[in-house]
């Protein structure tokens, strides 16, 4: 467990991580771009991992790969319910936790239907909020995270590209 200060130096990286992941603009074609980009690495990569992008309850992209199985599913949707309720990075919200230490049961939260481990992020578009969320499940939480930052990252670039 990390002590204080790397909690307080991971948080302040998530956060303005967070503050930089906005995008122009999210449609339908972008989020199929999204979730191909992310399974395209996994493949390349030899990831077993499932992915999904929603607007709301509306699943616009979802892939399992190979080695993965319902239960990534499962946790998929406790991600995406802790990062519809709440904003944030399912990954900032776990290590605010850890920080505090409190628990989304202290937050009263089901922990059977939310959990705060890393790989859920919002997608939000400037002047308008969260629209949707993207989701990896199957590796170490920290670099599921990192997959769909590094998505999302490409997602900006391309669509500022073509401006």
């Amino acid at each position: 467990m990390p002590d204080h200060d790397e909690l307080d130096a991971l948080i302040a990286r998530l956060e303005a991580e967070e503050a930089e992941l906005v995008l122009d603009r999210f449609t339908d074609d972008d989020a199929w771009t999204l979730g191909t980009w992310l399974r395209t690495a996994a493949v390349e990569r030899g990831l077993s991992v499932t992915i999904d992008v929603q607007r709301g309850e509306h699943r616009l992209f979802h892939a399992a790969l190979p080695g993965t199985s319902a239960d990534n599913d499962a946790w998929i949707e406790r991600k995406t319910r802790l990062v519809r309720r709440l904003g944030h990075p399912s990954y900032l919200v776990g290590r605010r936790l850890a920080r505090s230490g409190t628990s989304l049961a202290d937050l009263g939260m089901d922990p059977y239907l939310f959990v705060a481990a890393g790989g859920c992020v919002p997608v939000v578009v400037r002047g308008v909020g969260m629209v949707a969320t993207v989701t990896v499940s199957g590796l170490p939480q920290a670099q599921d995270h990192a997959l769909v930052v590094e998505a999302l990252h490409a997602l900006r670039d391309a669509v500022t590209a073509a401006r």
